[in-house]
């Protein structure tokens, strides 16, 4: 495995136009360094670390999009230089399920087979979409929604499909 490399970069508005957000531009070099076909990293912003995609950007080149809860609670905003720590994530598939999540879709056979079918960043969409609610009445709601629309072979983040 590659080592991990350090850098500073200014944190952009950006992202997909359909959910602006916070992102950093990976320079070239700390690409190469983290070893050729490296999607997914952890990356250490202010001593805290987080699991991120890769992401490509129009025209080449990647970035990593940053949560605007994850800038607030790291108190960093647009146009700040910020130092980061990449390194090639060890477990590039690895999904946090969240507790209510994982119940839900244990009790639901033809669900869980649906979750699996999904790609590696829609589960992990679907894990943050009820790992984020505050309250466990929200997140365990959120939980039997996505079990129910899975189940029924519906898109899971949209109730009529």
């Amino acid at each position: 495995m590659s080592a991990a490399v350090s850098f500073c970069a200014v944190l952009e508005a950006g992202g997909p136009s359909f959910m602006p957000t916070q992102i950093v531009v990976v320079p070239e070099a700390v690409r190469a360094a983290l070893g050729p076909g490296t999607k997914r990293v952890v990356c250490t912003i202010g001593g805290h670390a987080e699991r991120l995609g890769l992401l490509p950007q129009e025209g080449g080149g990647r970035y990593l999009l940053l949560r605007k809860e994850l800038c607030a609670r790291l108190g960093l905003k647009i146009g700040q230089e910020v130092a980061l720590t990449l390194a090639p994530d060890p477990a590039p598939d690895h999904i946090n399920l969240p507790d209510e999540l994982a119940e839900a879709l244990g009790a639901w056979p033809e669900a869980e087979a649906a979750f699996h079918a999904h790609s590696g960043s829609h589960k992990r969409a679907m894990a943050r979409h009820v790992a984020t609610a505050k309250a466990a009445e929200t997140r365990a709601r959120r939980a039997v929604q996505l079990a129910e629309r899975l189940a029924a072979g519906a898109h899971p983040f949209r109730a009529g499909g």
